[in-house]
């Protein structure tokens, strides 16, 4: 019996040991990528930690101009840039989603409607993440959102300008842990 509860004890020392080294690496992971996009934050770039990922948050009028899936020179630069701090990671999985508001697109265009642009907007930022970087595309997910999670669900101006944006999420290499548990 007591034999079995050190080796339970050695085991949970292990994961606490492996929890606190998956908080130390989000949290130095959101300080490269903030020293990576000083001057872009508070001008439609977000960076914030929760749930033991990075999440950055890139405002439309940072990336796109309204109904349109062609990245800003402003928002491509600051992708590049975030590209940089991606190579060096290389443990990091990314996801990017994109986040429409709730307005439906206009008949006859080229979406068929807000998830589409959702998605669409989220492939052209994963191709200016891969464009001449070293970044294994294998690490990138895209998903579209559409307008079904808003930051702000008041149906005005200002919370659907809001709603339109895409969400970079960083999540650490959880492998170590999983085969722990196992």
């Amino acid at each position: 019996m007591e034999a079995e509860l050190n080796q339970r004890n050695a085991r949970l020392a292990e994961l606490e040991t492996i929890l606190k080294e998956q908080e130390a690496t989000v949290k130095l992971l959101k300080k490269s990528v903030s020293d990576a996009l000083t001057g872009f934050e508070n001008q439609g770039l977000t960076i914030s930690q929760k749930n033991g990922k990075v999440y950055v948050s890139l405002e439309e009028k940072l990336l796109f101009p309204s109904g349109s899936t062609i990245v800003d020179p402003r928002g491509v630069t600051a992708l590049k840039k975030l590209a940089g701090v991606l190579e060096q990671n290389t443990d990091i999985s990314i996801l990017i989603e994109g986040h429409t508001d709730d307005v439906p697109v206009i008949s006859g265009s080229s979406f068929k409607d807000n998830w589409d642009l959702s998605v669409l907007r989220a492939t052209s930022i994963v191709r200016i993440l891969l464009q001449g970087s070293s970044i294994d595309p294998k690490r990138l997910t895209v998903s579209g959102r559409g307008e079904f999670f808003p930051v702000d669900p008041a149906k005005t101006a200002e919370a659907r300008q809001k709603n339109r944006r895409t969400e970079i999420i960083l999540s650490p290499d959880l492998e170590k842990l999983y085969k722990l548990i196992e």
